[in-house]
């Protein structure tokens, strides 16, 4: 069941490291596409940042491979075979396009999967690179309609209560078991400019991060 912090308990799709692949896939899909769709190596990498991550999480290859495995079976992702000079077999998600999600959905859940429950105000600065939400009213816009599925289908974002000295209202993903928070990265509590300079710096180590897995396949 996933972890919400104010006691919902909701059945889940996937498994806490389903979960951090298929958010890997789809931010990586979207902020560097050039190296997408990933190989088991850059997809190892992204879900074991230590950046734009929250908990960092140690996984391993054959964690990835059974993951990616499961997923396939239920229409959310597919390999690619080695083609064009590429000498591995690749993975992509396919969610997006099983669920009809838009991309502003897409990237909320992306960021949702990644970094655990989180404000309006955090959801709209970490999906910049993913997609521009004009301003918070529109990141609510998108978050309501994640909550109202059509057809009857179960919501995949709830809203929860706050907890001890917490000022503002987080919204938690229902697609994945939630894996247990850590402590939120120091930069939440940094000065507008300051926090928009870590999370441009944070972009750039993950780029690399791939970067470097594409050469060593």
């Amino acid at each position: 069941m996933p972890w919400d912090g104010a006691g919902i308990s909701v059945p889940a799709m996937l498994t806490v490291i389903e979960g951090r692949v298929l958010g890997c896939l789809l931010e990586k899909e979207r902020t560097t596409p050039d190296q997408y769709p990933l190989s088991p190596n850059a997809l190892v990498l992204a879900c074991n940042q230590s950046t734009a991550r929250d908990p960092i999480m140690v996984v391993e290859v054959h964690d990835v491979d059974a993951a990616i495995t499961s997923m396939k079976t239920r229409g959310l992702a597919r390999l690619v075979h080695p083609s064009h000079g590429r000498s591995v077999t690749r993975y992509r998600q396919v969610a997006d396009e099983h669920f009809g999600w838009s991309p502003a959905q897409a990237a909320v859940l992306s960021v949702l999967l990644l970094r655990g429950p989180q404000t309006t105000a955090e959801l709209r600065t970490r999906t910049e690179r993913q997609h521009a939400f004009s301003d918070l009213e529109a990141v609510e816009t998108t978050l309501g309609t994640l909550t109202t599925m059509p057809d009857g289908a179960e919501p995949l974002v709830v809203q929860l209560e706050r907890g001890p000295g917490q000022k503002e209202l987080r919204w938690q993903q229902l697609l994945a078991e939630e894996a247990e928070p850590t402590a939120r990265h120091a930069s939440l509590s940094l000065p507008g400019a300051m926090a928009d300079r870590v999370a441009e710096l944070e972009a750039r180590v993950a780029k690399l991060e791939v970067a470097l897995a594409d050469l060593l396949d």
